[in-house]
């Protein structure tokens, strides 16, 4: 825990901030059974406004890494320690949600190896070595390499336990690799046959990094005006978003096996958005309203573990018979609007805790 004394991004920390509390209010709806479509994941393919939230925070580590190494990378003998740095923060977020799991649901038997953290903690360490280590022109050959790559090995490899390709939940070459690598016992328990967080999905998370990454670049070039920057971002976003819809009626945009498509469509959706956000505060000025978001932008990670322990306690809570939530809410509102109003509270009473954390201008590094 230290006081953040670092120049940062403002757009950067509003979109990372607009993005957390989304993720926490998507997480945390009052009844599961009624929530209004756009709150909702995609059943399987398909990308609805909630799908667009974890790549987004994959996309922003992208760009993050570009800011908090841009300067170190310089000097090639501080390589070894940034990569050690790297590898440490990697591995901390995967410790933090296996230990979230431990203490929520106590027990090694079921846990779940895989999961959202996990992924970050992968996806950062990679990306970040793949920054210090690769030149711009080999990360955009990886880029391509990788996402036609999965494309091949989704479409047209067969799966060993039913000889044929596929793209179905349970069947797929992603589903078949975690069956095999974790068992049943320690995969999302929604379906015991497949994670979202999986490890073969991994691969093209990858490039959802790397496309922050580039997106990063882009922004600190010193030979572009604001106005160039932001034409061009806009530019590049609306290209990915056709490219990833042309891509889709071939490999179907799909959020749980993170195909290529989806890599770049969100990824189109993602760069418009930070583009956006740079031009009307950074390059702007405009400053009204962001204040609410920038809590949770500086202290993005901790304010995801509270968003898991706060609404799980307070849904301990017991009332007359009832939780908080079939007393506060549910009596007063229809079932979509109270599963809805539920979320803004939770948002809300995790947002407390950020502002002081934020008031004191103090960041909790992982």
């Amino acid at each position: 825990m230290s006081k953040s004394q670092s120049q940062r991004l403002l757009s950067l920390d509003v979109f990372r901030g607009a993005t957390v509390a989304a993720m926490t209010l998507v997480n945390n709806p009052g009844d599961w059974g009624h929530i209004y479509p756009p709150f909702e994941h995609s059943v399987w393919n398909g990308c609805t406004p909630t799908d667009l939230v974890f790549p987004f925070f994959l996309f922003i580590v992208g760009v993050s890494i570009v800011y908090s190494m841009e300067r170190k990378i310089t000097d090639p003998s501080q390589h070894g320690k940034l990569i050690l740095g790297a590898l440490r923060r990697g591995f901390l977020l995967i410790a933090i949600s296996w230990v979230i799991h431990m203490i929520l649901h106590p027990g090694f038997e079921h846990m779940r190896f895989p999961g959202v953290l996990q992924r970050i903690g992968l996806v950062f360490f990679i990306c970040a070595v793949l920054y210090i280590k690769a030149s711009q022109q080999v990360r955009d050959w990886l880029f391509v390499i990788l996402l036609i790559g999965y494309y091949v090995v989704m479409n047209f490899v067969p799966v060993p336990d039913t000889g044929v390709p596929s793209l179905q939940p349970a069947t797929n070459m992603g589903a078949w690799l975690d069956r095999l690598v974790f068992t049943t016992n320690h995969l999302w328990k929604e379906s015991k046959t497949w994670d979202p967080e999986g490890l073969l999905g991994t691969i093209p998370a990858i490039c959802t990094g790397l496309f922050g990454i580039r997106v990063g670049s882009w922004l600190k070039r010193k030979d572009r005006d604001d106005s160039i920057k932001v034409s061009w971002l806009f530019t590049y976003g609306v290209l990915a978003v056709v490219a990833g819809l042309v891509w889709d009626l071939f490999f179907p945009i799909n959020k749980a096996l993170w195909t290529s498509s989806f890599v770049l469509y969100t990824g189109g959706w993602a760069t418009i958005a930070l583009a956006f956000c740079y031009w009307l505060i950074d390059v702007q000025g405009y400053k009204r309203g962001i204040g609410f978001f920038l809590p949770f932008g500086a202290n993005a990670i901790t304010a995801y573990v509270l968003s898991i322990f706060i609404p799980h306690y307070i849904n301990l809570i017991k009332l007359c018979g009832g939780s908080l939530f079939q007393i506060l809410y549910k009596p007063y509102f229809t079932p979509e609007a109270a599963s809805l109003f539920s979320a803004v509270v939770m948002v809300l009473i995790v947002w407390i805790p950020m502002l002081i954390l934020y008031l004191r201008k103090i960041t909790i590094k992982v």
